[in-house]
């Protein structure tokens, strides 16, 4: 998100590995541990594969939202 500081009230709708990592204050490697452990599923992207994260998954694993059943 460019020079702006990740806060809970503006963040966009799907997340990258680094947004999810700061947000939650661990490492891109934990992210993407999580991820293979279905903790926090991600979402790949393009041909490369990059990984997106659903803001209500990450707001979950902080406590602050309900998880949805989709």
């Amino acid at each position: 998100m460019n020079d702006q500081t990740l806060s809970i009230s503006n963040l966009p709708d799907l997340l990258t590995v680094k947004e999810v990592a700061q947000l939650l204050r661990v490492s891109v490697l934990t992210i993407k541990r999580w991820g293979k452990r279905g903790k926090l599923p991600a979402i790949r992207i393009n041909s490369r594969g990059d990984r997106r994260y659903k803001k209500e998954a990450v707001l979950w694993l902080l406590g602050i939202q309900q998880k949805t059943t989709e």
